[in-house]
């Protein structure tokens, strides 16, 4: 198969003037792979079209992500016979995609150099063909096709065109269609089948990596305009809020209340209800039992995209047991119904007088107001959505377990509970003296102190307790003294019940100071039964609210908020951070219904305090959700998660499922520009037992903007977790074990919210399983690790070629280098910060244009083990047969035996240092005791520029005066003893 890349010239527009007449003579020469195309010369004129296309030879596809498309926009200059340069653009091969993806994109003009003045834009449509009736271009003539000119391809592509249907490569591209149909406010028509924005660009975290797992960027229209390289093209002039999602049209329509309807049945009451149609969609409201001016408040919305009527009916009936009696209804044109668009005042209900089934009036009225709308009205979040229920199956029943949702998580603190002392217990046994310890809990969180067997009644412990508590304060902290008076056997010998709201607040690491308190003795062991009588026995306590410390909920390493509890101890705010779910296409069918495979999807985003959920779609596996959300951002290393999942709570018996998970996405804030707008559609890759598996592609767009520049550069001087947290710092496994508290504190109180966030969507968000034993994560971190170092195995292997004069001139000029720097020891560091600032300054046309998306490479997901997979997914404590897991246990018993061998060698050499001066080898120590004084002598009389100098060419001398043997103090240090002797 012989690969050809096809680049269609497509224009320029806003040239920069070169002439001196206030015009430029532009063409376009490309480079790529060797080869050299030039376009036609298109006299005078800022805003040329060429409409050429050039066929490049691709000599090794396996090099294609490594290689660069290169185009030059020049002016030609006829009275010199010369040329002067317009700008350029440089497009890398993971950017390629295939005929059918590419469309006509405007690149900005890049500079030559840090003083070349540059503007506009070049259209250019880059793809990659094997179709072998295609030639390669001729590098001398220029061969542009005598085609007509597709209307798509041309300059002019930032209308806000509704998406049409693909259709084959060679079928014409139909025309625009007018104004009023083209931004959707003067006339609304019903929108085609949705379809996949096209794709620009497709990127991947390494070229090992497969092509279906990578990051793709798109150009969608969103708001009033197309994305471009980042930026909005505005074709719509009128403002919204609602910019990163496309626009889409509901038909809104809130029943309020009805009056003085009529009785229907024989006793004379009436239990109605409204029923909303439109086309086979149907919104139902609840009935209300024997009311006759009923009141309902609720809001239903139609997406205009599937409806396929132009009536609306609004129809009351009356509910009974065998069948519903027709009471009144008002009929709407669509055609009439008039469009608001925020921030227009909310419109105003009505009386529509009801009509019978014989269109007669009759005198029941019904309070309704109807318009249509976008998804930036008011209304949509509370409302019952047409397109997040089966057709002809509205009852509202589920409407709450569809709509969406913004959670605001609870305020978490830290309780610190310090044990100091107890007096005068009073054992139940007087014939000896208590082994008494303090069990301490707050809801579901027990924790105890040690066990102390002092011969007196008055123990000293002396610990500290933490627990985590949200606002507002549901739970009690109750402490009970016990006394162990046998193996399994404790007795409760007074208890005290301390509400959180009554406990001590603090911000720094103040003293708190300590406080009695009087214990009280209960009649049973039974929790709740508590004696009245006070007795003396007492317990010493110091108890606060620790509001210095961030409460880890999630992942260290994914971290959405890194502030403190305490809100007097918050920063400003630095920016805004501004998140489009868009779509999501290719979804993998997650359950069954009728007989064909299908999903009901809902996205949820979190980021600091606040979650949000989109409406569930139903029965759709390209759902549409267009819902913008906004944060707040405090900290650029910060992390915002994206999670899809599959609604399992629709059927009769689904409230017993849990949601599937379907993927998620990571986005790091601090790697996102400030002002730019990213729209790529993310892969959603999960890990199960049978191994990786996308399971479709959500499509994002994502935004931050900087409201204050010099606050943003000051939060990189600061520690990433407040002060607190190196004043009085927590050990490993209490933050494990507070995170895990955390966790579980944070799923209840949202799952608890209309519609419930469930504790496995709660989990899978945090991450709560990453601290986890897994062999493959294990294998990804060494092999990430070895990446760090591999360049300074590069630069030992460099310098190793250098001592071995494997490239003579090279060694030379090392040579050079190193004596101009040891004459000049003062230009060391600055050489080496220059060096340093030259490589970033050229890694800058390089930077990444994309966020960090997951990658299976880097995860060792690809050719991992069936077996390790099982043991990842494995429950804790594990659930296999004895036998398998005695393999996995030898296998990591002979890992941690490498680990092991390793750790010891590196034990060793460190000993062997210690032994140089400990006289451990009298002889080896009196040796380099003399050597020492030797050298302090050697170096005091000579100067370190000629040491120095002496070491280094001894060190790069030619292979003729080397010796294969190792040299002498390697062979001295080899000879050392170590602490190995004393090993058992």
């Amino acid at each position: 198969m012989n690969l050809k890349l096809g680049v269609d010239v497509a224009g320029a527009h806003n040239l920069l003037p070169k002439d001196g007449h206030g015009s430029s003579s532009a063409y376009v020469e490309l480079y790529f792979d060797g080869q050299k195309y030039r376009t036609t010369v298109k006299e005078k004129d800022l805003d040329p079209v060429w409409d050429e296309s050039f066929y490049f030879n691709i000599s090794d596809p396996s090099i294609l992500p490594s290689l660069t498309l290169d185009a030059f926009v020049y002016n030609n200059v006829k009275g010199t016979n010369s040329r002067s340069f317009l700008g350029k653009v440089s497009i890398t091969g993971t950017s390629f995609v295939p005929y059918s993806d590419a469309v006509v994109l405007h690149y900005p003009l890049e500079k030559r150099g840090i003083f070349s003045r540059v503007r506009g834009e070049l259209g250019l449509k880059v793809y990659i063909t094997d179709d072998p009736t295609i030639k390669s271009s001729d590098p001398v003539v220029n061969t542009a096709r005598n085609e007509p000119v597709k209307k798509s391809e041309q300059r002019h592509t930032f209308h806000h065109l509704p998406h049409q249907t693909q259709a084959p490569a060679n079928t014409a591209v139909p025309a625009a269609p007018p104004p009023m149909m083209r931004y959707g406010y003067e006339q609304i028509k019903p929108n085609p089948p949705p379809q996949p924005p096209k794709l620009v660009r497709m990127y991947s975290e390494s070229s090992s990596q497969p092509v279906d797992y990578a990051l793709k960027e798109t150009s969608p229209y969103l708001g009033g305009g197309r994305v471009v390289g980042g930026r909005v093209i505005h074709t719509d002039k009128a403002s919204s809020t609602y910019d990163l999602v496309e626009k889409m049209h509901f038909l809104f329509v809130r029943v309020v209340k009805a009056r003085d309807l009529p009785s229907m049945d024989i006793t004379g009451s009436l239990d109605p209800y409204v029923e909303v149609r439109i086309g086979n969609y149907k919104g139902v409201t609840k009935h209300i039992e024997k009311n006759q001016n009923p009141m309902w408040n609720i809001v239903f919305a139609f997406s205009r995209e599937r409806m396929q009527a132009s009536v609306l009916e609004v129809v009351v009936k009356d509910k009974d047991l065998v069948k519903d009696d027709y009471v009144g209804f008002v009929r709407f044109d669509l055609n009439e119904v008039p469009l608001r668009v925020p921030p227009d005042s909310p419109l105003a209900p009505q009386w529509y007088r009801l009509e019978d089934k014989k269109g007669e009036r009759i005198k029941s009225e019904l309070m309704l107001a109807v318009w249509i709308g976008t998804q930036a009205d008011e209304a949509f979040p509370d409302a019952w959505h047409s397109d997040a229920a089966t057709p002809v199956d509205s009852s509202g029943a589920a409407s709450v377990l569809i709509r969406s949702k913004v959670y605001q998580a609870p305020r978490l603190w830290y309780v610190r509970v310090n044990v100091v002392e107890a007096q005068d217990l009073v054992p139940m046994d007087k014939t000896r003296f208590p082994e008494t310890y303090v069990k301490a809990h707050i809801g579901n969180q027990v924790m105890k102190t040690k066990t102390v067997q002092a011969r007196s009644l008055n123990p000293l412990w002396n610990e500290d307790l933490l627990f985590v508590a949200a606002e507002p304060f549901e739970d009690h902290l109750i402490l009970t003294v016990e006394d162990r008076v046998g193996p399994g056997k404790d007795e409760i010998l007074g208890r005290v019940i301390i509400p959180l709201s009554m406990i001590e607040k603090r911000a720094d690491d103040r003293i708190i100071h300590s406080r009695w308190f009087n214990l009280e003795k209960p009649v049973a062991v039974d929790v709740d039964q508590l004696k009245k009588d006070k007795f003396s026995m007492r317990i010493h306590l110091r108890l606060c609210l620790d509001g210095g410390y961030h409460v880890l909920d999630e992942s260290t390493h994914y971290s959405s908020d890194l502030r403190p509890t305490a809100k007097q101890l918050w920063k400003p705010t630095i920016g805004v951070l501004e998140l489009g779910i868009l779509n999501a296409v290719g979804l993998h069918p997650m359950k069954t219904r009728d007989g064909r495979g299908t999903s009901d999807t809902y996205c949820v985003a979190k980021y600091g305090h606040k979650w949000v959920r989109t409406r569930t779609i139903v029965d759709n596996l390209c759902p549409k959700y267009n819902e913008q959300y906004t944060w707040e951002v405090f900290d650029t290393a910060t992390v915002l998660t994206v999670g899809v999942f599959d609604n399992s709570q629709l059927g009769d018996k689904g409230s017993n499922n849990k949601d599937l998970r379907v993927g998620k996405v990571r986005i790091r804030i601090s790697t996102l520009e400030a002002g730019r707008v990213y729209t790529h559609s993310y892969p959603l890759l999960v890990l199960n037992p049978n191994g990786v598996k996308k399971m479709g592609e959500v499509h994002l767009a994502i935004r931050f903007s900087c409201t204050n520049f010099v606050n943003m550069l000051y939060t990189y001087s600061r520690p990433l977790l407040p002060k607190m947290h190196y004043v009085r710092p927590f050990s490993v496994m209490q933050l494990d074990m507070l995170r895990h508290q955390a966790v579980q504190i944070v799923a209840a109180r949202l799952g608890r919210a209309e519609p419930p966030l469930r504790k496995e969507v709660v989990e899978y968000m945090s991450d709560v399983d990453s601290h986890l034993w897994s062999m493959r994560r294990s294998k990804a971190n060494f092999f990430r690790l070895m990446m760090i170092f591999a360049p300074v195995f590069a630069v030992s292997k460099w310098f190793n070629d250098i001592c071995m004069w494997r490239n003579p001139i090279t060694t030379i000029l090392v040579h050079v280098l190193f004596i101009m720097l040891v004459c000049f020891p003062e230009l060391i560091l600055p050489t080496v910060f220059l060096y340093m600032f030259l490589i970033g300054i050229w890694n800058f046309r390089y930077r990444p244009r994309y966020p960090p998306h997951m990658n299976t490479k880097i995860s060792q997901a690809e050719g991992v083990h069936p077996d390790e997979l099982d043991e990842e997914f494995d429950t804790f404590p594990t659930s296999r047969n004895p036998d398998l897991v005695r393999m996995r246990y030898d296998r990591l018993r002979s890992v941690a035996g490498r680990i092991q061998t390793v750790v010891g060698d590196i034990a060793t050499q460190g000993e062997r240092m210690q032994s140089l001066l400990s006289w451990r080898d009298p002889r080896a120590t009196a040796i380099f005791v003399t050597f020492c004084l030797v050298a302090a002598i050697v170096l005091y009389v000579t100067p370190f520029q000629a040491i120095a100098g002496l070491i280094g060419l001894y060190m790069m001398r030619h292979p003729r005066f080397r010796h294969r043997l190792p040299s002498v103090p390697i062979n001295f240090f080899r000879r050392l003893p170590a602490r190995t002797d004393s090993m058992l």
